[in-house]
């Protein structure tokens, strides 16, 4: 057995290691298109109501897909024609939840779990004709399906009869009868034959509750062997189709991993360690006619975080061990909120692109796909990229016959004013470079990758180009200072610097801001929330040396202090120096004493300590609010971020925006004078550029920063993958105009 070096990993993922014109190294697949799932809802639906992509596939065309959307009991059906503009294809209402679709000819035969209770599963086969759109034939199948598989040749369909446990009895323990099963048919004339029906009793076989099998995921091979897992019994179990008989089974096994982070403490921290985990695998794809590749969940005892290649005797072949795990700290997308089972893998897919065969495995909580090349054998596969999609994708699909790649991300979030279910389409590009990641980190000082996420504020080093300096927000307890190398494609993060109070890290700080101070060292807005009913926080400006040291912690005057709501500091910029240097400070939203669309920006002189305000002019939302997000000094005032807190198809406003100081006196905080309103200009609307990923539209575009040599950069805010994919985007966008 063999594992990825981390090395190799790194360097692929930045795009160094092969050129896409030699004849070894395969194309680039990018993302070409995302469908939201609430646009293809029956005439009548409920738009607010929860919808799912958990499970996909197509038909033989390659021209529709087929996803299962187990909340509206129903399959939907999406037209990708052209697959950079897919348009909603109708859907079709089923008897229960749907699990998963297999089309055969023009039928698409679909799992529907009808199970009053776990104690009393009960589900049919639905077969859906695809032209009319009508349920034609429903087969019972005597239990609760999961997964279905069809042979490559088309001559079996085989469905992994789950009789999932519940989760809320014995803490979910097994065994809870009654057991599952794999249950099978034979096809023909693209027909599925219902009298010939046969079940395979699978108990007696696993070590760990041997009475309850409980099979999740099953693939056939080309010899129409069908391997199955189960999950919650860590088994693995194969079984020749043609004369319906278990022909091997084995443990899934256990693996020992090193350097993760075990902690939810708002901090990744990659000392720990867990050992003999059972991997308990999810997906599984035959490789070839021998090996196979399965999605460790490691959803009950696991939280295996990776992938495994076994051959069907139960040799293991190859083991990720925590390469992916670091992968996705290294590109912001550690889930720290949901570590349990850390990346939590459990989505695969194998498929031949002109004729090198790539393996692609999903994490659900991490919102990343690995992508790897198979070489065969028990030789490692090759790390070749990593794709980002919707929350969660579950379901993967390969289309070779369209250079197609696509995934179904089941979790909707728009009641929390997340992104909805969504699915995925990428294209491999011939002579193509990843366009994902956009920024990622290097190794720090122990050798491991530098932690990060949640990127709030940006300033820039006043003497070196390209060099960027960000903030860390109140996703992580520690607070942080970032440097960037932006000159880099993608960019680099390359330091981490904690900041530190009387020698021990600063506790109680949500950086949103930060500025370069004139003469050296930071100025750092961290956001307050006095409206919290447990520990309210103040709004801080932050006087930080160069080394992160906490030299001084200022607040606002009282009186002010009051007005402030959970919507604080944001942006931070300085302008002067000496007597003069002022440090500016914008306001998200509105105050308690602000008129309904004008927030402040607050300027304070560290020279005698007064502060003085402006307002700025917010524009109406079409939906939500609308408030600022960062702050830069520029020629004789601020390019300022204003935008909406939507996402997705609801994201309206996100721009930058030019305010002037000249001829403007600030008012006195106090001062019954009313304080000057700036008049603002438009520089560039950002909508366009951040749908130019062809993701969903992020909704926090929080950073922006002018190097040195006059070039702009902005990047978004993925909160600490809480609520969201994790997805992080940097753009350089060369000098203003």
């Amino acid at each position: 057995m063999r594992s990825i070096l981390l090395a190799g990993v790194s360097a692929l993922v930045l795009g160094l290691a092969a050129s896409a014109a030699s004849a070894q190294a395969p194309a680039a697949f990018n993302r070409i298109a995302t469908f939201n799932v609430v646009d293809n809802l029956p005439a009548g639906a409920d738009p607010a109501k929860e919808t799912a992509a958990e499970i996909i596939t197509y038909t033989e065309d390659g021209k529709t897909l087929i996803y299962s959307d187990s909340p509206g009991k129903r399959i939907g059906f999406i037209d990708i024609t052209d697959p950079t503009a897919p348009k909603p294809a109708g859907v079709v209402a089923l008897d229960g939840e749907p699990t998963t679709t297999v089309v055969i000819g023009g039928k698409a035969y679909v799992g529907v779990n009808t199970s009053e209770s776990k104690s009393n599963p009960s589900g049919h086969l639905a077969v859906v004709d695809i032209a009319s759109r009508k349920v034609e034939d429903k087969v019972d199948l005597g239990g609760q399906p999961d997964a279905v598989a069809k042979s490559p040749d088309g001559s079996f369909l085989a469905i992994a009869i789950e009789n999932e446990r519940d989760e809320e009895i014995n803490d979910g323990a097994i065994p809870q009868l009654p057991a599952g099963n794999l249950t099978y048919f034979q096809v023909k004339d693209g027909r599925v034959v219902d009298a010939s029906k046969k079940v395979v009793d699978l108990t007696g076989l696993a070590a760990i509750a041997p009475e309850d099998p409980e099979p999740e995921y099953l693939d056939i091979n080309s010899k129409n062997e069908v391997v199955v897992t189960l999950q919650e019994n860590n088994h693995i179990v194969v079984v020749d189709l043609n004369t319906g008989k278990v022909t091997s089974n084995f443990s899934a096994g256990t693996v020992s991993l090193d350097k993760i982070d075990t902690k939810k403490d708002k901090v990744i921290d990659l000392s720990g360690s867990m050992k003999d985990v059972p991997r308990e695998p999810d997906t599984v794809q035959w490789v070839d006619d021998n090996r196979f590749v399965i999605a460790n969940e490691g959803d009950w005892k696991g939280g295996t975080r990776g992938f495994s290649i076994f051959d069907k005797t139960g040799k293991l072949l190859f083991d990720s061990g925590v390469a992916p795990e670091h992968m996705a700290v290294r590109l912001g997308h550690y889930p720290d909120k949901r570590n349990k089972k850390g990346i939590e893998m459990e989505g695969a897919e194998v498929a031949t692109f002109d004729g090198q065969k790539l393996i692609f495995v999903a994490s659900e909580r991490g919102s990343l796909v690995f992508v790897y090349r198979d070489k065969g054998g028990a030789e490692a596969p090759e790390f070749l990229q990593v794709l980002p999609g919707g929350i969660g994708p579950e379901g993967l699909m390969a289309i070779p016959s369209r250079d197609l790649f696509v995934t179904a991300s089941e979790t909707d979030l728009r009641e929390d004013g997340s992104i909805g279910s969504v699915v995925t389409v990428y294209q491999r590009q011939p002579g193509a470079t990843s366009a994902y990641p956009t920024i990622l980190s290097e190794n720090g000082p122990d050798g491991l990758p530098i932690w990060w996420s949640a990127l709030s504020g940006f300033a820039a080093d006043p003497k070196t180009p390209g060099m960027l300096y960000a903030v860390t927000d109140s996703a992580y307890a520690q607070a942080r200072i970032l440097t960037v190398d932006a000159t880099s494609l993608p960019a680099k993060i390359t330091k981490a610097t904690v900041l530190t109070v009387d020698g021990k890290p600063a506790q109680g700080l949500d950086l949103e801001g930060i500025a370069v101070r004139p003469e050296g060292g930071f100025w750092i807005a961290s956001e307050g929330n006095p409206e919290k009913k447990e520990n309210p926080t103040q709004n801080l400006l932050v006087r930080v040396d160069a080394d992160g040291n906490v030299a001084e912690q200022i607040a606002l005057p009282e009186a002010l202090a009051s007005q402030a709501t959970r919507f604080g500091f944001e942006g931070v910029a300085v302008t002067g120096t000496g007597a003069d240097e002022t440090v500016w400070i914008a306001v998200q939203r509105e105050w308690k004493d602000d008129p309904k669309g004008f927030v402040k920006l607050l300027a304070y002189k560290p020279a005698d300590k007064s502060w003085t305000y402006v307002r700025y002019p917010l524009d109406k939302p079409a939906k939500g609010w609308m408030g600022l997000s960062e702050l830069t000094a520029y020629k004789d005032g601020f390019i300022v971020i204003e935008r909406d807190n939507q996402i997705g198809p609801n994201a309206k406003t996100k721009k930058l925006t030019y305010v002037s100081l000249k001829g403007v006196t600030p008012v006195a905080l106090g001062s019954e004078a009313q304080p000057p309103v700036l008049t603002k200009t438009e520089v560039k609307d950002l909508l366009p550029l951040l749908a130019a990923p062809h993701g969903y539209v992020l909704d926090k575009v929080e950073s922006f920063a002018i190097d040195a040599a006059g070039n702009a950069f902005i990047v978004t805010d993925n909160d600490g993958v809480d609520g969201s994919s994790g997805e992080t985007q940097f753009f350089a966008i060369g000098k203003l105009n």
